[in-house]
């Protein structure tokens, strides 16, 4: 087996599969038995994946708690909150991920938190002094330049039609 070194890996754009995918590499990992931490920010309703993750004893999921509105929606004493919120979660799942040695964490839509919500300075200081073995995925719809070079790999999904666009709404069993 390959030495066991953790790599950055960005999945953004405005495409569908960002979760999915990085979902698709927790299940493989955690499917070998190994342990992985799962943190998804500003999402809170309920989706499949949740339910599929339940299946895996060795896969952890933390959420997002608190304010179940779009950030547009949002007042400023709730994105106050959404704030403390997203801070967080970054740090348990951080802690998480060393305390059960994980081999895997995934930070979903943190890029989209780092928009007022999360500083990216704190999720530059957790990427930089990772333990050596963690992969981490990170999620969104940007590039940050502070996390571009920090990336081995970088996966653009780009929209090039959707169903969205006419109208159609996310649908249960295959969007969430």
């Amino acid at each position: 087996m390959a030495e066991e070194n953790g790599l950055v890996q960005i999945y953004y754009g405005d495409g569908k599969g960002k979760t999915t995918a990085a979902f698709g590499l927790a299940f493989r990992c955690a499917g070998w038995g190994r342990r992985v931490v799962i943190a998804q920010f500003l999402k809170s309703s309920p989706c499949g994946e949740l339910t599929a993750a339940e299946r895996f004893p060795t896969l952890t999921v933390l959420r997002s708690k608190g304010i179940h509105k779009f950030t547009f929606q949002m007042n400023d004493e709730e994105k106050a909150v959404v704030a403390e919120n997203c801070r967080t979660l970054l740090r348990q799942a951080a802690e998480l991920a060393r305390a059960e040695d994980a081999r895997l964490l995934v930070l979903d839509e943190v890029i989209d938190a780092l928009r007022g919500f999360l500083p990216q300075e704190e999720l530059c200081a957790f990427l930089d002094e990772r333990p050596a073995g963690l992969e981490v995925v990170l999620t969104g719809h940007s590039l940050p330049e502070a996390l571009e070079r920090r990336a081995d790999y970088i996966t653009h999904m780009v929209k090039e039609k959707h169903p969205y666009d006419r109208g159609v709404t996310a649908r249960r069993e295959i969007e969430f």
